[in-house]
């Protein structure tokens, strides 16, 4: 893997690379883990963070019972 900067690369080469650098890291490799950091902050800085704030707050529809009970 080249040492190009997380910020020149392109976006599905940025996510490639981030999981890549993570799965090292994982593995045990020393360096991967700060390269890895480096290109997911990297990832969230152009995606954004996913949240809930925009999740409907409508409940789930209710379940119907069997017509037989566990005892």
């Amino acid at each position: 893997m080249s040492m190009t900067e997380p910020g020149n690369l392109e976006d599905e080469e940025l996510l490639n690379r981030a999981h890549q650098l993570r799965l090292l890291a994982l593995r045990g490799h020393s360096e991967s883990g700060k390269r890895a950091r480096l290109h997911e902050a990297e990832v969230r800085r152009r995606f954004g963070v996913p949240t809930t704030m925009s999740a409907s707050l409508e409940s789930a529809p209710a379940r119907r019972r069997p017509f037989w009970r566990f005892w």
